[in-house]
């Protein structure tokens, strides 16, 4: 049974006469809509129950819920059957190709209306005149920026392994200030990555205060995700009580095998500094492997300097031995999973064939016995012949699970901007939110399908305070997507990532039809948010 919503009509009525509130609406009882949706089972993003309900939308705002089976439209979606959501927001996204991908085909498949770019610690500076470029362009989703603390740090420091001048903390933070006047939503880091790791917690604390003062966000890639984890839990929030600024674990996890069903105490620390008032908050993606550089094995002081420093240390004996004995223990411990079979190359430039194959298969392929010992020796040739990316199985699903269940957790597919035959990829670029909906929800039951949409949508929202997107209501942007909940799956694997996902029939950004009854529209109807 239709449930007829309030509309402005009929909050209005009696108190204000007719034609102010049709002037209010943008409407009137004549009105042709851009689009109506009939008849789908609407979730308002905010964890409650659905209702079927019509929805109508013109000049990309939502400006009518109810009973709309009379209305005219340019467009009219016939829902009957389909789950009817904000479109979704993705916490953690790498759009460094978006000049070049500007469509953003991969995300607006999957449901994605909206993506935050600039995690990590990297991100284009300066962003004005970046965001300005990409506005004119034209771009296929919202995109919004953090300004990346490693991108600041290595303007005003290079890669130098010490802390900052006094000097030199000022025009970092003078940098931090002005990508937020230019727009930025806050400031994050990758306490893992060079140089944010030669990087003392007291300055990240400094240069998160100014973001704070602007109402900014901090996200961290945290500065260690094995067996720091602990420690680096606790600088976060450190961080977010001194700074005063909210907080977001970016892509939470525990790694490697010592650590595996550690996140119970990881977020029952969350839990406490909630309790103590802090906004800490939680970005994941749906998988038990991780994407990122072959050097993440590599120990961060022996890469200070960059890549002829390297190469000068493996050339020294004793420095290339202490390089080896770090790498061994990362793989033992860390992201290696204890095993060469679970690093797996995604981009290799200086050997494509390569890609999708292992460490293990490369050692055999040097006819070496694909020993910890012999695999340390080929990462540090990877690094040598230019480095590359690779896919880290390290993770277990238990704890893939806990996390996804916490109240405070949000989706962020930590994806990249892909098109077909662009090297081997994580799967998560194709299919994080699918894979939620259709592994997790339908098949798993890990999740309700209002819980995870509000992981998804109003959850994020809050988060950026993005005030007119998130949520289905009159006056709301038209961010919406239309997904059947009984076929919704992603279908990108590790073995073959270039897959696009299935179930997601309409894609709205900005009142403009992005995907069309499972058909991808290039309209490029997104535009650049900034934070006022």
């Amino acid at each position: 049974m239709k449930t007829k919503q309030p509309t402005l009509s009929n909050l209005f009525h009696g108190f204000i006469p007719l034609f102010i509130v049709v002037f209010l609406m943008g409407c009137s009882p004549t009105t042709t809509y851009d689009v109506v949706i009939l008849n789908g089972t609407v979730y308002d993003g905010k964890g409650g129950d659905p209702v079927i309900t019509d929805i109508a939308i013109k000049d990309s705002l939502i400006v009518a819920i109810g009973d709309l089976d009379n209305a005219k439209a340019n467009r009219i979606i016939d829902a009957t059957g389909l789950a009817v959501s904000p479109g979704f927001i993705d916490m953690h996204t790498h759009l460094e190709p978006l000049m070049e991908l500007n469509s953003c085909e991969s995300h607006v498949r999957q449901g994605v209306t909206t993506a935050l770019g600039g995690p990590d610690g990297s991100s284009p500076y300066p962003l004005k005149p970046y965001m300005d470029s990409l506005q004119r362009k034209g771009i296929g989703m919202n995109v919004a920026y953090l300004v990346g603390h490693n991108t600041v740090r290595r303007n005003i420091m290079g890669l130098e392994n010490r802390a900052p001048t006094a000097e030199e903390l000022v025009a970092m933070k003078a940098e931090i200030d002005s990508a937020m006047k230019d727009g930025a939503f806050g400031i994050s880091t990758g306490l893992k990555y060079l140089p944010g790791a030669f990087s003392k917690v007291d300055e990240v604390i400094e240069l998160s205060k100014v973001a704070s003062s602007y109402g900014g966000i901090y996200t961290s890639h945290l500065r260690e995700e094995g067996l720091g984890l602990f420690d680096a839990v606790a600088e976060a929030i450190q961080i977010s009580e001194q700074a005063n600024i909210p907080v977001v674990l970016t892509h939470h996890k525990a790694i490697g095998k010592p650590m595996w069903g550690k996140s119970a105490r990881t977020l029952a620390m969350v839990d406490s500094a909630r309790a103590k008032g802090l906004d800490i908050k939680m970005d994941q993606y749906p998988y038990d492997a991780s994407y990122t550089s072959i050097s993440v094995l590599i120990p961060s002081w022996a890469r200070a300097g960059g890549q002829e420093a390297f190469i000068k240390r493996t050339e020294d004996p004793i420095l290339q031995d202490s390089i080896k004995n770090g790498i061994v223990f990362n793989i033992l411990n860390d992201r290696g999973g204890s095993d060469l079979d679970r690093v797996q190359f995604a981009k290799v430039e200086w050997a494509p064939e390569l890609e999708g194959k292992t460490l293990k298969y490369w050692c055999e392929q040097n006819n070496l016995e694909p020993s910890v010992e012999n695999g340390a020796d080929m990462v540090i040739q990877a690094q040598l012949n230019g480095g590359a990316s690779c896919v880290f199985h390290a993770m277990a699903e238990e704890d893939v699970e806990r996390i996804m269940k916490h109240p405070m957790t949000m989706i962020g597919s930590d994806g990249r901007l892909v098109e077909p035959g662009m090297g081997h990829p994580h799967p998560r670029w194709y299919g994080t939110f699918p894979r939620v909906l259709g592994r997790y929800v339908r098949e798993k039951n890990t999740l309700s399908l209002s819980e995870a949409l509000r992981k998804m949508t109003y959850l994020p929202a809050q988060s950026l305070n993005l005030s007119d997107r998130g949520s289905i209501a009159e006056g709301m942007r038209a961010d919406i997507t239309i997904f059947d909940p009984e076929t919704v799956i992603d279908k990108a694997t590790f073995e073959k990532p270039h897959q696009y996902s299935e179930g997601i029939e309409y894609v709205i950004v900005n009142g403009g039809l992005a995907v069309d009854n499972g058909e991808f529209k290039d309209i490029k109807s997104g535009t650049v948010l900034r934070k006022q």
